[in-house]
């Protein structure tokens, strides 16, 4: 029987468990299957880029937190796990029927997707094959066979000799090399295979890419302010790697009502500031906050002294307001 192939080892199991919270749970709030969320925790299935994100905000954890690193003590036990999947598989042949199934396309000048049409199959059924993870039935022998102008004593003739002269070994290998990589994002080595280390690399990169941390929260009369990525969401602007930006979710009652009572304040750090801005003014040195230290933060709209200094102006009830730092908020969006 094949066993499926670990294509993205996770903490998502870990980080459930510790926040209590049932698989069934986890798959309603996600909006998946419990069959999508079990194989997602097994490491079998694929999260794209919104579901991660979703799921993150759901488990309140870091986007990094998702992945494996070396130093996590589970990180052996993947690699134990992806080794005997692998192995388990290319001991049966699949591996190997896979491998030379790989290279008769390669040679024809198919794409894998024109390869699954001709034969019938979908791309995913078609893909699993290729990889070793699925059997090939009777009756989808000769179909594949065709697609490739063979009969299908000349497609497993081609496949043995390809084996025999060791063509299918280089394949193999570099299959096996992928455990290396497969569990760490961005790793040197995590290039070597889109199902593997790159997929986890490249999900992690765009996804990363498109967040900002989430650095405010109301408290009481005021924002706490601290600076750690504990929390992040997703940017509704382009970063294309601007880093200044960082979002807030105001107090809404300091505002007289001017913002939603559930929004997010996304704030640019390096954006000049002028009087009639709604900024946010924090009472400590932002550039030398470290994740430990806790400000206080105030939205409030800029006005001048007449000594040319800024300060803002909160309202219900009315309050001046200053900081040691003032940013100016860019965009406000509702949750």
């Amino acid at each position: 029987m094949a066993k499926e192939e670990i294509i993205f080892p996770n903490n998502i199991r870990k980080i459930r468990l510790a926040n209590g919270m049932k698989m069934t749970e986890l798959a309603r709030k996600s909006k998946l299957s419990l069959s999508a969320v079990s194989k997602i925790e097994k490491g079998v299935r694929r999260l794209n880029q919104k579901q991660l994100l979703n799921v993150c905000s759901i488990l309140n954890c870091k986007l990094s937190d998702i992945f494996i690193k070396e130093s996590d003590a589970v990180a052996d036990q993947w690699q134990t796990e992806i080794k005997n999947r692998l192995k388990d598989n290319e001991n049966s042949g699949l591996k190997i029927f896979g491998s030379g199934l790989r290279k008769i396309r390669q040679e024809s000048g198919k794409t894998i997707a024109q390869a699954a049409k001709d034969a019938g199959m979908t791309l995913s059924v078609y893909h699993k094959i290729e990889v070793g993870q699925r059997e090939i039935y009777k009756n989808e022998i000769e179909p594949l066979a065709k697609s490739f102008a063979l009969t299908a004593d000349k497609m497993f003739e081609h496949i043995s000799s390809l084996y025999k002269s060791g063509e299918l070994s280089k394949q193999i290998a570099k299959v096996k090399e992928r455990v290396k990589s497969v569990l760490i994002p961005g790793s040197p080595d995590s290039d070597m295979d889109i199902r593997g280390g790159l997929y986890g690399a490249k999900l992690y990169d765009s996804a990363r890419k498109k967040l900002v941390p989430v650095f405010g929260t109301p408290d009481k009369n005021a924002i706490s302010f601290k600076r750690t990525d504990q929390t992040m969401i997703l940017s509704p602007m382009p970063l294309e790697g601007n880093k200044s930006i960082y979002a807030i979710i105001p107090n809404s009652k300091r505002l007289g009502g001017i913002l939603p009572d559930k929004c997010y304040a996304f704030v640019n750090a390096n954006k000049k500031v002028s009087v009639g801005d709604l900024a946010l003014f924090i009472d400590k040195d932002f550039s030398n906050l470290s994740e430990s230290d806790t400000a206080t933060a105030h939205i409030a709209c800029v006005q001048q002294d007449a000594k040319g200094k800024l300060y803002g102006i909160v309202t219900s009830p009315e309050e001046k307001v200053t900081g040691k730092t003032i940013h100016k908020i860019v965009m406000i969006v509702t949750e």
